[in-house]
This record gives C-alpha cells, sequence and structure tokens, in this order.
C-alpha cells in the first residue's frame, strides 16, 4: 500500500477557512490525486472529491457519521441527536420519518403556502423604492414552513425565529460573537421547538396529522419509544431550519437570472425549462463546501489504507464541478441537465447516494420546488430593476452571497399580481 499524499504543512485549519470552496479541489490538483491527508483542528483528516470519492464516502460499510462532526457545528449548524449523526437501522428508521413528509402532495402544499406568502410581500415590494432580497425571501420562507409543519407562529416572534433560524446556517462556520450568536439560536430554538412538541403531547395542541410537527412529535424510535422532547425538538428544527436556508438557492438563483439575463426569456417561454435552470444554479453556485465522517474500520482503497476512527471530508463543490463528470465545468449551461442520465455521486449538493437509505438531504425536493416556484414568480408575476451593487459572491463567507444580499429596486406587479 501507498502513503496517502499529505498537504502541505502541519495543520490546514487556517487554509480551509481561507478558501473554504477550493482548499481541497485545489490541493487535490496539485497533489495530481482524488484524496489527501491532513490536519484539521489538530486531528487526522482525509480529504477527498469526485465521483468515486463520493461513492466510497457512502459506503455504510466503509464509513459513518457518528462522531465526525466538530462540535462547534453540532452545538449550531445540526444540534445533538439528530438524523445526521445516526448510523445503520437506526438512520434508516429515523430517515422513514422524514421521507414521509416529502410526498408529492405535501411538497405541493408548501409550494403553495410559499407563493401565497410572495403574493401577500410583493405589493409592499412594489410601494418600497428597494428591497433586500435575502431578507425578505428568509421571512417569507420562516412564514412558510411554520405554517406547513403546523408549528404556531404569532406575529411578535416572526422575525426574531427568522433572526435565529438563519444564524443557525449562516454563521456556523463563524468565529467570534458570529459563532456565540448562532449558539445561542440553537439554545432558544430548541427550548421553544420543546414547547411546542409538549403541547401537542398533551394535547393542548393539536397539528393536522400529515404535518411535520404532528409526526414529529408521535414518532418512535426503534426501541418503540417516543423521541426524547429535545431530540424531537433537534428534528422540527431540521424541518424548519433547511427550508429557511432555501433562501441562499433563491438569491443565488437570482442572481443567475441577472448574469445570464437570456434565461428570462427562455424561462417564460418554456416552463419545462425551470428544473434544469435550477439544478445548474445547484450544482455551480456553492453552498456548503463539505460534510464529515468517520472510518468505520480499516479499509483499503486504490491502495491506500483508510485507517480506524480517521475524519474523512468530501469535498461537495469541487465534485459538483470536477471536469472528469461534467463538461466545461465552470461554464453556466441549464441544458445539461436536460437529457442527463441521473448519478447520485456526481452531482451532490445536498449530499450523494440515496435519499431513504444514504445520508443525502431528504429536503432536496422541497429545495428543487421552492426554487422552481421563486424562480417562476420572478420571471412571470414582476419586473424590477437591479441597481448598481457589488454582486460578487463572496466565497470566503458559509454560505455564499453577494454582500449586498441583492438589493432590487422598482419592482413592478404584472399579470393580475
Amino acid at each position: 500500500m501507498s502513503d496517502i499524499p499529505s498537504a502541505k504543512g502541519f495543520d490546514s485549519t487556517l487554509s480551509l477557512l481561507r478558501n473554504p470552496y477550493g482548499f481541497i479541489p485545489d490541493t487535490c490538483r496539485a497533489l495530481d490525486t482524488d484524496l489527501f491527508a491532513t490536519r484539521i483542528l489538530l486531528q487526522k483528516t482525509i480529504c477527498m472529491t469526485g465521483a468515486a470519492a463520493a461513492e466510497v464516502f457512502y459506503s455504510e460499510d466503509k464509513l459513518v457519521r457518528e462522531g465526525s462532526m466538530p462540535g462547534r457545528i453540532q452545538k449550531t449548524l445540526l444540534g445533538e441527536g439528530g438524523v445526521q449523526g445516526l448510523d445503520g437501522e437506526a438512520h434508516r428508521h429515523r430517515k422513514q420519518m422524514f421521507m414521509s413528509l416529502m410526498g408529492t402532495e405535501r411538497i405541493a402544499a408548501l409550494q403553495g403556502i410559499s407563493l401565497h406568502m410572495l403574493d401577500n410581500y410583493a405589493p409592499d415590494w412594489a410601494a418600497a423604492d428597494k428591497i433586500v432580497l435575502y431578507g425578505e425571501l428568509r421571512e417569507i420562507l420562516t412564514r412558510a414552513v411554520c405554517a406547513w409543519a403546523g408549528v404556531p407562529l404569532p406575529e411578535a416572534e416572526a422575525k426574531t425565529r427568522t433572526a435565529q433560524l438563519t444564524a443557525l446556517f449562516q454563521d456556523a462556520g463563524a468565529v467570534g460573537l458570529k459563532h456565540w450568536r448562532a449558539r445561542l439560536s440553537r439554545h432558544s430554538l430548541e427550548r421553544w421547538a420543546e414547547r411546542i412538541i409538549g403541547q401537542v403531547r398533551d394535547g393542548s395542541l393539536q397539528p393536522q396529522k400529515e404535518n411535520a410537527l404532528h409526526v414529529i412529535a408521535t414518532w418512535s424510535d426503534l426501541n418503540g419509544e417516543l423521541l426524547t422532547p429535545k431530540v424531537a425538538a433537534v428534528e422540527l428544527l431540521n424541518v424548519l431550519r433547511p427550508t429557511v436556508a432555501v433562501s441562499v438557492f433563491i438569491v443565488q438563483a437570482v442572481h443567475a437570472l441577472h448574469q445570464y439575463p437570456h434565461w428570462v426569456q427562455k424561462l417564460k417561454d418554456d416552463e419545462s425549462r425551470l428544473e434544469p435552470f435550477v439544478q445548474e444554479v445547484r450544482r455551480l453556485y456553492p453552498f456548503f463546501p463539505a460534510v464529515a465522517a468517520r472510518v468505520k474500520s480499516a479499509f483499503e482503497w486504490r491502495g491506500y489504507r483508510f485507517p480506524e476512527g480517521c475524519r474523512v471530508l468530501l469535498d461537495l463543490y469541487g465534485t459538483n464541478t470536477d471536469p472528469r463528470s461534467w463538461d466545461a465545468p465552470q461554464e453556466f449551461r441549464p441544458e445539461r441537465f436536460r437529457d442527463r442520465a441521473k448519478n447520485p455521486y456526481d452531482f451532490i449538493p445536498q449530499g450523494g447516494g440515496d435519499h431513504h437509505l444514504d445520508h443525502r438531504c431528504p429536503g432536496e425536493w422541497i429545495a428543487i420546488s421552492q426554487m422552481k416556484a421563486f424562480c417562476g414568480y420572478f420571471v412571470n408575476s414582476i419586473d424590477y430593476d437591479v441597481p448598481d451593487q457589488d454582486l460578487e459572491l463572496d466565497t470566503k463567507e458559509l454560505p455564499p452571497l453577494p454582500k449586498t444580499r441583492f438589493v432590487m429596486s422598482d419592482v413592478r406587479l404584472k399579470n393580475g399580481s
């Protein structure tokens, strides 16, 4: 067996922070390899990129999630005890809970609520000189997902809960005050969600049975017991938080409409182009840079030995733009998704593998549905101007957005909106 190629230096934490989306693919290219060894936060780590690496990463007999995620991410983005940290039968059983919420009718219901919210917000946008799109979208999606999930959201709490849910994903990788703000948001949200779960269980709150709140509050794990209130709260937030995070994808999609304006007319002329368009946004625009796992037991791959317990990072963005899988990977070409055969490992913006069995995000279909609905609305129901601003994506930020958060002006309603 050969030694795994190594990155320069004793620890690569600062290099990863300086270049979160380029560190792994750039280092792999420099070393002419699909993997390399380094230290992240002083811990030995194997970094991998590409479809073949993704297939290994999602092999349950080789890698597990338990104990793989840094504590600072668990205490902000994910919470403790949730589905992301489970493996084997426990993971598959918990995953069924989320997959039960992803039926076609339920996804369509969330889309309908979101579009209704858009109709309510658009007149205010038209009356304003300008709006900051990212802020507006986050509040719309917070209100929409709470209504869809059966979660009570008093008007006085809407802005606070929006800010707290945003902090979980926007500041997950931050340091200093932002990190502590995200941890405080996690603590506050979990207490809020626990109270709501308790109200369902004592009968004082009765959401419809198909609502996420009811499903999670009444779900029993493999031992036949209800989830603990804390774990149920974490899983409820695992429905709310990712849906609000779709606001990033939507801003990126609107950014793409501005950068590639010929696509506006294409989408007006042919609604079937919406899905290829949003898929190309998800492929080319960065979201999270990598996901983590640990080696279950030592194994070999391509002549390299993976030692038991070693942390492994899979490069998401580099895999989505790998020239071995994608022709002209840095060009925006939605047409590539028109007749492309599906591969669960070369297109992994929200994880790879099988939705039911692996750690691929069950909310991926919601993200696609919401992006299509919002893009369709911005193309067909309103006109708007994009004033001069710095629209460069800040790739040191996780996830990357324009510093202006995309300002729109002179919003005009049309088609009876």
